[in-house]
């Protein structure tokens, strides 16, 4: 069985499809779960869940997360706290194809945030493949039509998603800065932290705008976030990021709609069309273009 903690293109892959399904969670429960409680509820069961299995590594970590405490909290801010309630909130004023075009667009502010922290420089062939596979994005996003993007309407909601995707590449980048603990440890804080924060705001959402509904398909959904999207994909995503840099690993951002046009055509229905075809051998060979370099280095 492959060892996949040293894949980073099976790890960044598999974080992208969890992802893609609490996408499509909550924007189809938006009525059911508020947007504030969906995001503290998936991470409160998360952190309860990740107890158990950090708890021997927090013992022998926790001097080395005191004196990065600043690191983790922003972090946990980032990541956390700010990124998943604005995407939650969002949903709720906007369409998912609105969503996801804005989404598509944390690769290239990535590849910038790092250029600005860091003086990270892009080569050419990774900047064509950055546009290679946002172009594929782009023509699944459209369903193949372009005009669907240039007539599109944005609100607020799209600001809120926008907003949601700048915190996440800033989280992405900033990654390089983690303390050198291990990833247990180091995802059960940032879990605890940004529970902690997005509690407040729960409570006055609770009192002021609405409630959860409690029933069994919610409790079901909050689950399925709690661990998959949560867990499993933040393990998997700084994994990959450690592995070969936010720049490449923010690259598979863009087999969102892929997955989430593959979940539709298996549950619900949808045929498979050409744009679908089209848009996967784009981001395919975008992913490989802006990969490539890093491929080469690694056989010299």
């Amino acid at each position: 069985m492959i060892e996949i903690k040293n894949h980073p293109y099976i790890l960044l892959t598999l974080a992208v499809l969890f992802w893609a399904g609490n996408f499509i969670l909550g924007r189809a429960f938006q009525s059911d779960i508020p947007p504030v409680a969906l995001a503290f509820w998936r991470w409160a069961c998360a952190s309860l869940l990740i107890i158990g299995p950090a708890l021997r590594h927090l013992r022998r970590d926790w001097p080395e997360i005191l004196r990065n405490w600043p690191t983790v909290l922003l972090l946990s801010i980032l990541g956390i706290a700010t990124f998943n309630t604005l995407i939650y909130s969002g949903l709720q004023y906007t369409q998912a194809i609105n969503a996801l075009l804005v989404q598509s667009l944390m690769p290239v502010l990535i590849v910038v945030l790092s250029f600005i922290v860091f003086s990270e420089k892009i080569r050419i062939i990774q900047a064509i493949g950055i546009l290679v596979s946002l172009s594929g994005a782009a023509a699944i996003i459209s369903r193949g039509d372009f005009g669907n993007i240039l007539s599109l309407q944005f609100n607020r909601g799209d600001l809120l998603v926008f907003s949601a995707v700048i915190c996440y590449a800033g989280y992405s980048v900033m990654l390089r800065k983690r303390p050198n603990i291990h990833p247990l440890s180091f995802i059960a804080v940032t879990f605890w932290l940004g529970t902690i924060i997005i509690f407040p705001l729960y409570l006055w959402e609770s009192l002021n705008v609405r409630v959860m509904n409690l029933e069994i398909s919610v409790f079901v959904v909050i689950a399925y976030v709690a661990v998959f999207p949560s867990i499993l994909a933040y393990l998997c995503f700084n994994r990959g990021v450690e592995l070969i840099g936010a720049n490449r690993a923010g690259l598979f951002i863009h087999l969102m709609p892929v997955f989430g046009s593959l979940m539709a055509i298996i549950f619900l229905n949808e045929s498979f069309l050409w744009f679908h075809a089209t848009g996967i051998g784009l981001i395919a060979a975008g992913i490989y273009l802006a990969t490539s370099v890093k491929l080469a280095a690694d056989k010299q």
